[in-house]
């Protein structure tokens, strides 16, 4: 066995046959990688691009089609089963038993990795200690929140000390302190067992932590190398412009984005806006947005290396095709003023399961036309309030009026006004692309001529022109995304909710997502949002922190991250602080 690398790739392919069209598909094209030992290796590229295919076949769940991969000095062809034995893998969907205990689920793990009585007592108290689940061992699964389900997944993936820990996206949908705290078990794991471990994330931020980064696209590999070395590919082209009081960071944003000629990327970051620069040219642009536009170099970060080497790979390639804006036929405005037109309207809500208080006496307003973020940590209480207001879940008392209807008297009619995404794909798996938004078009009452001429649109729009027939269900996440939109936006509601609608999604996906959803308020449409990238909060007209069903802070970004403290630069930093604040007063009360 090679002790310097644990796994070794060598001119790697996997090839799969489409049905019906029978049409080959390169899942994976000349793989040439290894993976160090006792390291932190991170797999990051836009959706579709190969990542999990390449975990299944380390696993040995998959044979390649062409090329050698050994797995601790073992060819996966040979003998998949010994390197079954010896690896652990936490896939997209680890499968906790959700009616049992925190100990049932360690227990079953433990009895089907055959770990003896006495090696697990000494495991279990290590891992609970870890993750901090010792309190909680009694707990049903399906009672935990999101990042205690995940600590419970990785801690039932390590019930033995594998050579080889494989993690497909372990923190998607988890919230930013879980997320920590997940990152700091895995960084202790490596430090103190020397664990190797290969770890798929959508979050650039992980992909720092990491030792080494290997960047796939279009089932290729684009580079190898370290955090730094991918950083440097951004070098000296990385600049933050601070948008007038008048106009909200994201229009500026779009406007940059329009210029694809000559800026490769623009991302709104702690009330401005972040941008890489193809051409020099920019800079001439900008000026003709605003002549007092204040230009500022900053260092560059991994994910504007990340995106310099996409944007390079999709010129070089001419597959660069994509124009959101002429798709969603939208003129951004130069100024912006939130709407005084009131569509959501709550006072004092309230939701009680039993003795538990899951949101307690809550009121906003959200404006027409308005972005509104609700965040909080996983059991805060958004999602409750969230299903509140579409209407999905009655509340115990206060009032609530969504487009002007009372929920209260007349949920089906507010129903109606309401385009919804849910955290969860929930379009049917098994009809196709088509089938769903002739199902779901009829549901909302389109007919004939009507229903034909918005699926055509939201086609177009969401870039599914061509994939009618393929079943929802085999979509790639960010495919999966785009149809969960189109379906949502079929009847043109005039409030759209989205609930946690970037998770898992690249950054790549995340650009075009936020650019429509931009376009959608500029229309008019008045958008909901849950979200756990706290760089996505930047987006929003105004936020509201919620934890433990209370609301903590309400108010634009810059409000929120003032609320957080003085030296607070970004949001991910503010929502931190405010729950960390929260939580040490309630001990101390």
């Amino acid at each position: 066995m090679n002790t310097e690398n644990v796994v070794i790739a060598e001119n790697l392919y996997k090839r799969f046959i489409a049905k019906p069209s029978k049409k080959t598909i390169n899942a994976l094209t000349n793989i040439n990688i290894k993976i160090p030992a006792g390291k932190l290796t991170a797999l990051i590229g836009p959706d579709g691009a190969g990542k999990s295919t390449f975990m299944r076949l380390i696993c040995g769940l998959m044979t390649p089609s062409e090329g050698n991969l050994t797995v601790l000095g073992i060819n996966t062809k040979d003998n998949p089963q010994e390197i079954q034995n010896r690896i652990s893998y936490m896939s997209q969907r680890f499968g906790l038993y959700e009616d049992l205990s925190i100990q049932e689920n360690l227990d079953l793990y433990a009895d089907l990795h055959g770990v003896s009585k006495k090696e697990r007592r000494e495991r279990f108290d290590e891992l609970l200690k870890m993750t901090g689940l010792e309190a909680f061992t009694k707990r049903q699964a399906g009672k935990l929140s999101g990042g205690m389900k995940q600590k419970l997944s990785l801690a039932c993936t390590l019930v033995r000390s594998p050579e080889l820990l494989l993690l497909d996206e372990p923190t998607v949908g988890v919230d930013p302190l879980s997320r920590r705290e997940l990152w700091e078990i895995l960084q202790k794991l490596v430090q103190k067992e020397k664990l190797t471990v290969l770890v798929s994330t959508a979050y650039m931020d992980e992909a720092e932590l990491c030792q080494k980064t290997i960047v796939m696209h279009k089932s290729k590999v684009l580079d190898v190398g370290t955090p730094e070395g991918l950083r440097r590919k951004a070098a000296d082209k990385c600049f933050k412009i601070q948008p007038p009081k008048s106009m909200p960071s994201r229009l500026i944003q779009t406007k940059l984005l329009d210029d694809k000629e000559n800026i490769i990327d623009a991302v709104p970051e702690g009330g401005a806006v972040r941008f890489i620069i193809r051409s020099k040219k920019a800079f001439d642009n900008i000026k003709k947005i605003d002549g007092n536009l204040e230009i500022q170099k900053v260092d560059s970060r991994l994910e504007d290396g990340f995106m310099t080497l996409l944007s390079e790979y999709e010129n070089e390639h001419n597959d660069d095709d994509d124009n959101i804006k002429e798709k969603f036929h939208i003129e951004f405005p130069d100024k912006f003023e939130i709407s005084d037109q009131v569509d959501i309207e709550v006072n004092n809500l309230v939701c009680k399961f039993g003795d538990f208080t899951a949101v307690g006496n809550t009121s906003f307003q959200v404006h027409k036309g308005e972005i509104f973020g609700l965040l909080g940590p996983n059991g805060a209480g958004k999602t409750t309030t969230f299903r509140m207001l579409c209407g999905l879940l009655p509340l115990t008392s206060g009032s609530l009026s969504v487009a002007g209807v009372d929920l209260r008297k007349a949920r089906t009619q507010a129903r109606a006004n309401i385009g919804y995404v849910a955290q969860k794909f929930s379009l049917y798996s098994t009809l196709s692309v088509e089938e769903n938004l002739k199902f779901f078009g009829g549901v909302y009452g389109l007919k004939r001529e009507k229903l034909k001429k918005r699926m055509e649109e939201v086609k177009e729009q969401f870039e599914l022109t061509g994939m009618e027939t393929k079943p929802s269900g085999e979509l790639p996440g960010g495919f999966k995304q785009r149809l969960s939109m189109a379906v949502a936006l079929l009847h043109e509601p005039k409030i759209l909710f989205l609930d946690e609608p970037t998770s898992g999604i690249d950054p790549l996906a995340r650009r075009s997502f936020w650019y429509q959803i931009t376009a959608l308020a500029a229309e008019g449409t008045t958008i909901i949002i849950t979200t756990h990238f706290m760089e996505e909060a930047e987006y929003c007209d105004r936020i509201m922190i919620q934890d433990q069903g209370k609301m903590l802070v309400l108010g634009t970004p810059q409000e929120v991250r003032e609320n957080a403290g003085e030296n607070v630069k970004t949001m991910n930093q503010a929502f931190i602080e405010i729950i960390e604040q929260n939580r040490l007063q309630n001990k101390i009360i």
